[in-house]
């Protein structure tokens, strides 16, 4: 069985909230009562989107191991109009703390369609322009694609993953599921 799950901002990725915060943070059981399903992979507590789950091991294994290079499309909303020269270093592997990513497929796009409302709404400031790009990436390292886009200069303001290889949100609204299979 294999689960798509639009994730909403604030939503740990994983069914127990086993940290010692004093207050309760949301995870996926507030949403989701199916036995035997897990998270293939990891999407930020402060992240948006698409999360596969199933009850298939050899899938999670498959969807979340790095060395397979299973590809992610991100939509995220930077800070600031990035021109394409701006996004070259994203293209050719930008240089992050741990080291230099591996190339990613990046490109300027129009706010995504039917997008719903975040919850709590992003910071507006009145005079910084904002804009989105669609950035395609094959590695998962923590954090990534906030560290890519601060690192040239445009820091995240959203991020919503929209595709993890064949699966992709579609219509999906956030904190609802598809069952595929």
């Amino acid at each position: 069985m294999i689960i798509l799950f639009n994730k909403p901002f604030n939503v740990l990725s994983q069914f127990t909230d086993n940290s010692s915060h004093q207050s309760a943070r949301e995870t996926l059981s507030r949403y989701l009562n199916i036995p035997a399903v897990y998270p293939a992979g990891r999407l930020d507590r402060d992240s948006e989107g698409l999360l596969v789950l199933t009850d298939n091991g050899r899938l999670q294994a498959k969807i979340s191991n790095p060395r397979n290079k299973v590809e992610k499309t991100y939509w995220t909303q930077v800070e600031g109009v990035p021109n394409q020269h701006d996004l070259d270093p994203l293209h050719m592997g930008v240089m992050l703390k741990d080291g230099v990513c591996l190339p990613a497929k990046v490109r300027i796009i129009d706010p995504p369609q039917g997008l719903w409302p975040r919850i709590p709404a992003i910071r507006i400031r009145r005079f910084v322009a904002d804009s989105w790009l669609e950035i395609k990436i094959i590695e998962g390292r923590n954090r990534q694609v906030r560290r890519m886009t601060a690192a040239i200069g445009f820091p995240t303001l959203r991020l919503i993953r929209a595709q993890v290889g064949e699966w992709y949100l579609g219509g999906l609204q956030s904190g609802k599921y598809r069952l595929i299979g």
